[in-house]
């Protein structure tokens, strides 16, 4: 099957295909597989139960994304999941963590494998997510911004009871606006300003990092979630960034203006999703910090993980509730994650608090 490559987000990692240009800047390879998994399968890639299976690494932003949403919209039973290890080579990322070092479904060692099934000779960066269909091995696509729009959407003969509408059609326009300014000032830019090889590149992104970020403490201190009352897919974009911030980007990525935790407003609603199902126990915060302080040895050469920073306050109360609204509008939590997907109790509470 005819893959294409299209130009769209930037796929996730420097390590996968991030250069440098001359003036410092980091610039991300924006090209991926682009095929779409949909209802109709007009791409020739029909919804299908038990036929694909998710590969992600819980370490990785984007990858982090795609899991709340398969979670969120009860998709385990029929859309299967391999998780990476936390750390890879410039080569691929690797299924480490499980008996053998292969992944058990698709029988490979290495994520690239699933790309030169599909691409021979695959040039690009291997990233995660990337949904692979099992009958081939090959993957059909890794174009991770529309990928969660097609679970939201595509999937719907098999979701849960109660599956939330993540991305409601009188919201999209507004969805895509704010996903897309978010995703250039501070998804892509806590990386613009940690891969930065020149003072004025550093700056130049770490403002547009707290521009950002002071404009979303705007935006949410009357209103509970990004688009008011209900959580949508803007939140789960922003939510994993955030996530990240005071484990990793604040000191790993030298974006220290302040904490996420010193911000009350954005900090307050941080901790109203990661207390909601599929947000707090799809994080592994063991997994993050061991990536980006292992991997990115350009940055953190000698290798060390920090061991704070302490993070018993994401269960602190939040109160955001008092300004109304349901995560879920008319729909329901999901149930305890799969038995053997379940993030290590104490990779995203603290043991002094889980037990």
């Amino acid at each position: 099957m005819t893959e294409h490559i299209a130009h769209e987000e930037s796929a996730p990692g420097a390590e996968q295909g991030g250069v440098q240009s001359d003036s410092g800047e980091f610039v991300r390879d924006s090209q991926y597989i682009e095929a779409r998994i949909t209802a109709d399968g007009r791409d020739g890639w029909p919804v299908e139960a038990g036929r694909y299976r998710l590969a992600a690494a819980r370490a990785c932003p984007w990858a982090n994304r795609a899991i709340i949403v398969r979670r969120l919209m009860g998709l385990e039973p029929v859309l299967s999941m391999a998780i990476a290890g936390p750390t890879h080579d410039e080569d691929s990322w690797t299924f480490d963590l499980d008996p053998g070092g292969a992944d058990p479904v698709l029988g490979i060692r290495r994520l690239k494998d699933a790309y030169e099934k599909a691409v021979p000779g695959y040039p690009r960066g291997i990233t995660v997510p990337a949904i692979v269909d099992i009958p081939s091995g090959a993957v059909v696509t890794n174009d991770f911004g529309q990928m969660t729009l097609d679970l939201d959407t595509e999937w719907g003969d098999f979701y849960r009871d109660g599956a939330p509408e993540l991305y409601p059609a009188a919201l999209r326009d507004e969805i895509d606006e704010v996903s897309d300014d978010v995703r250039r000032d501070l998804n892509n830019g806590v990386y613009e300003a940690g891969f930065a090889t020149s003072q004025s590149a550093y700056e130049t992104a770490y403002a547009k990092v707290f521009a950002r970020m002071d404009w979303l403490c705007d935006r949410l201190a009357g209103r509970r979630f990004l688009m008011g009352e209900t959580i949508t897919e803007a939140d789960i974009r922003l939510f994993t960034t955030l996530a990240r911030f005071d484990a990793v980007y604040h000191g790993h990525f030298k974006c220290n203006r302040n904490k996420l935790a010193e911000m009350p407003v954005l900090w307050a609603y941080a901790r109203d999703l990661f207390q909601t199902p599929g947000f707090g126990d799809t994080t592994d915060f063991v997994h993050i910090k061991e990536h980006y302080y292992l991997v990115h040895t350009g940055i953190n050469p000698t290798q060390i993980v920090p061991a704070g920073p302490d993070l018993s306050n994401w269960l602190t109360p939040h109160g955001r509730e008092d300004l109304g609204g349901a995560p879920f509008g008319d729909g329901t939590p999901p149930g305890p994650p799969v038995e053997a997907e379940r993030v290590p109790a104490d990779h995203w509470i603290p043991a002094e608090v889980s037990g």
